[in-house]
């Protein structure tokens, strides 16, 4: 994320545990929970296709296979804009919270041990959030990922140089272009076997609560663990690391010439990708096997995601530039972002009982386009949820219990 290469942040000796308290609200930057808000709309438009439960399935994800013409432009514009982008933003935000944790708590006198210890705690505890969301409501948590990712890459890299974040990055990033290329090119010649997306369907589509348990719990058991094979997560934690470390979004001002030119392109080279993998569901461009490139769509959300923290990085430099209070969409949107494990709970709260066949069963009832006006729904009603909690000077009740548990022993 900078063209200079700086050594790590310096590890204090170990002294003794200093008193952790929340950050205030004033000293906050405003760009990171900028992006986090904003973030969780492409979560929720990334998820609610996932339970229209009576479709048959296309060859995107499991975005139906037919429908209206506003179905279709429904489906289109969230394959290029939404689908393997907003998870690669959110492992990239999360591992930029880290970094921001990590260097203020070494700022107040805390160890690097300490600090690692703190870290490791807190990550075990986001493992336990994630098998808990999935068991109860939605098997394709992303809690826990994260939780597997900071235990595994933290103690590896929060404190490498510059230039180790960045050999590593380079090569996560061509060893998963590869691998994709290849699992693409032979996908032609000898399909993969159906039944992955039929799954994810049938555990929606299970009118037993006990049992979709069961299916909830058998289908997000690998995806930790796939998640971090497929090599994207890890290369976007380490990019968040990186850019945490030059405080990127924090001081946006300082790195306008990057964020212009990452927006541009990253969201050139997704959204580009992401029209071609539309233009394959939508049956417009016809190729042999049109599953196979699925994988491939996935790899470049990297992309699209790394735009999307730029663009939100230019627009809250945009807004601090002009002073005075920020304008009350972007307060309500910041409110939603410090409070994103929330709102990203929130969402699946209502999509679970309301849209699933083991609750009220309404995804049998919706197609593409109003089940992205039920997204983009649930998404508003966090965001003024959260606007209000802010104006009351709470805290989001998931980030308060992560923070107790977190903390318990400082």
């Amino acid at each position: 994320m900078s063209a200079e290469i700086h050594p790590p942040p310096p590890i204090p000796s170990r002294g003794p545990a200093l008193p952790a308290s929340p950050t205030p609200i004033s000293e906050r930057a405003l760009a990171p929970d900028l992006a986090r808000g904003l973030m969780l709309l492409l979560i929720a438009l990334a998820h609610v296709p996932w339970f229209l439960w009576t479709s048959d399935v296309g060859s995107t994800l499991l975005h139906p296979a037919d429908g209206s013409l506003v179905d279709r432009i429904a489906q289109a514009v969230t394959i290029v804009a939404v689908d393997g982008r907003a998870w690669t933003l959110f492992g990239f935000l999360f591992a930029y919270g880290i970094g921001q944790l990590s260097a203020r708590r070494i700022a107040v006198g805390s160890s690097g041990h300490d600090v690692g210890r703190l870290l490791r705690r807190r990550h075990w505890w986001l493992l336990a959030f994630g098998l808990v969301h999935a068991a109860l409501l939605w098997q394709g948590d992303i809690l826990a990922t994260y939780g597997l990712l900071g235990l595994l890459l933290v103690p590896l890299f929060l404190h490498r140089t510059d230039r180790t974040l960045m050999v590593w990055i380079g090569v996560l990033l061509g060893i998963a272009a590869l691998g994709n290329v290849l699992v693409a090119a032979l996908s032609q010649l000898v399909p993969a076997p159906a039944g992955a997306m039929g799954m994810q369907q049938q555990a929606i589509a299970e009118p037993t609560y006990l049992t979709s348990v069961v299916l909830r719990l058998v289908l997000w058991a690998p995806s930790p663990f796939s998640s971090l094979f497929g090599l994207v997560m890890p290369a976007a934690f380490l990019l968040g690391i990186l850019a945490a470390r030059h405080r990127v979004l924090e001081e946006p001002g300082r790195h306008l010439p990057l964020l212009r030119w990452t927006a541009t392109l990253g969201l050139a080279f997704g959204w580009g990708a992401g029209t071609v993998q539309a233009l394959i569901h939508l049956g417009v461009l016809v190729v042999p096997n049109p599953s196979a490139f699925v994988s491939l769509h996935l790899y470049t959300g990297i992309f699209a995601g790394l735009g999307y923290a730029a663009l939100f990085g230019l627009l809250a430099h945009r807004v601090t530039v002009r002073g005075g209070t920020p304008p009350l969409p972007v307060r309500a949107f910041v409110a939603l972002g410090r409070r994103s494990l929330s709102g990203y709970l929130a969402q699946f709260l209502v999509f679970g009982p309301v849209l699933a066949a083991w609750g009220l069963g309404l995804g049998a009832y919706l197609s593409s386009w109003s089940a992205v006006l039920i997204g983009v729904g649930v998404w508003s009603a966090t965001v003024v949820v959260a606007y209000r909690m802010d104006v009351a000077e709470m805290r989001g009740p998931a980030e308060v219990l992560l923070r107790r548990l977190t903390y318990r022993r400082t």
